[in-house]
C-alpha cells in the first residue's frame, strides 16, 4: 500500500531560530519555554529544526545532534510534527544526522542541496538526496529548496521527476523560493500525497491561491496567529481579509529590511516579542543593532493595534 493523501502534512511550521548562551554556545534550556510559547501564544504546533534559521550551517555536527534530541523530547505530546533538517556539505555527516534524527523520534527530515561543490543538474541532486534519506528509510523525506542561500537554481519540477523511485519515502518539498510558477508545476503535477510547504512568507497568501498545503518560515515564530488567522480567512474565501493580513505582514517586512533584515536581527526581534533568551547568532552573522530590533517591534505593535 502506497503513502495515503490523507498523512500529509499542513499548517504552519516555525522554522525555530537555536538558543544561544551569551557566550555563543547551545543553550537547552530555552527550548522547552520556545515550544510552550509557540503553542500557547501562536498557535503553532509544528516546527521546522536545524535550518537556515536555526543557523545550522554554523554548527557542529554534534551540536546539531543534541538540538535535534531536545527539540523532539521537548515537543512529544505538544507539537503535531517535528521536520529535522539535516542537509550538510558533507553526505556523511547528513546521512549520520538523518540516522540520527530516526533514532530520536523525528517525524520527518529534510536536505537543502549542497552548495560549496553543488549539483550540476537534478540527476546529481536527486542522487545526493537519495543517498541522504536511505540513511533513515522509515521517516518521510522532505527536498529543502532554497535557491537564494544554495545558489542550486535547478527547477523543482525536474528534480521531482522519477524522485520516487529513488526515494519511497520522499513526501515532499519545502519550497523557499518566490518562483511562483515552478511551483504551481510542482503542485499541479505532482501525487495527491505529498506535500508542499511554502517557505517565502512575504508572498503565502499567493502561494496558498496554487495550492500550498502549509508553510515554513521564521516570521511564524512570534506572528504566526496572525498566518492562521490568513490561511482560515482564504480557506473560508475570504479573501479580502486574507489579503489585508498579508499586507500588513509585507509592510513589516520591507520595514525590517530597509534596516537590514537578516537572521541576526530576526532573532533579536523573536527575543523581544517572545521574552524568550535566544542569544545572539554565530559569526559569520553580526548581532543586531540594539535601536533596530527596537523599531521593528515598535513597528509590529503599531501594524497590529487592531488585531
Amino acid at each position: 500500500m502506497g503513502p495515503s493523501a490523507e498523512n500529509k502534512v499542513t499548517g504552519l511550521f516555525a522554522a525555530t531560530f537555536t538558543p544561544f548562551t551569551t557566550q555563543g554556545e547551545v543553550n537547552l534550556v530555552e527550548i522547552g519555554p520556545y515550544i510552550d510559547y509557540l503553542r500557547e501564544k501562536q498557535g503553532v504546533n509544528n516546527i521546522f529544526v536545524n535550518g537556515t534559521t536555526g543557523e545550522s550551517m554554523s554548527l557542529t555536527v554534534a551540536e546539531r545532534k543534541i538540538l535535534a534530541e531536545e527539540w523532539c523530547q521537548k515537543a512529544k505530546g505538544k507539537l503535531d510534527q517535528v521536520i529535522v533538517h539535516v542537509g550538510c556539505m558533507s553526505l556523511k555527516d547528513a546521512k549520520e544526522l538523518a540516522g540520527h534524527a530516526a533514532q530520536i523520534g523525528a517525524d520527518a527530515i529534510a536536505a537543502m542541496a549542497p552548495f560549496f561543490f553543488k549539483p550540476r543538474n537534478a540527476d546529481e541532486l536527486r542522487s545526493f538526496l537519495q543517498e541522504v534519506a536511505s540513511a533513515a528509510p522509515t521517516l518521510p523525506f522532505y527536498y529543502y529548496h532554497i535557491p537564494s542561500v544554495t545558489g542550486v537554481n535547478m527547477p523543482v519540477r525536474d528534480v521531482l521527476e522519477g524522485i520516487e523511485e529513488l526515494i519511497p519515502s520522499f513526501r515532499g518539498v519545502k519550497f523557499s523560493s518566490c518562483d511562483l510558477m515552478d511551483f504551481g508545476y510542482c503542485v499541479s503535477d505532482s501525487p495527491p500525497h505529498r506535500s508542499f510547504l511554502y517557505g517565502a512568507d512575504e508572498q503565502l497568501l499567493a502561494a496558498l491561491a496554487m495550492g500550498a498545503d502549509g508553510a515554513v518560515g521564521s516570521t511564524y515564530n512570534y506572528a504566526g496567529r496572525h498566518f492562521n488567522k490568513l490561511m482560515s480567512a482564504f480557506k473560508d474565501g475570504d479573501v479580502v481579509q486574507a489579503r489585508k493580513i498579508q499586507f500588513q505582514m509585507q509592510e513589516l517586512l520591507c520595514y525590517a529590511m530597509k534596516l537590514g533584515f537578516d537572521v541576526g536581527v530576526n532573532k533579536q526581534l523573536m527575543s523581544e516579542l517572545s521574552g524568550l533568551s535566544l542569544g545572539p547568532p554565530r559569526l559569520p552573522v553580526t548581532p543586531c543593532p540594539s535601536a533596530h530590533a527596537g523599531l521593528i517591534v515598535k513597528k509590529y505593535h503599531h501594524i497590529f493595534a487592531d488585531c
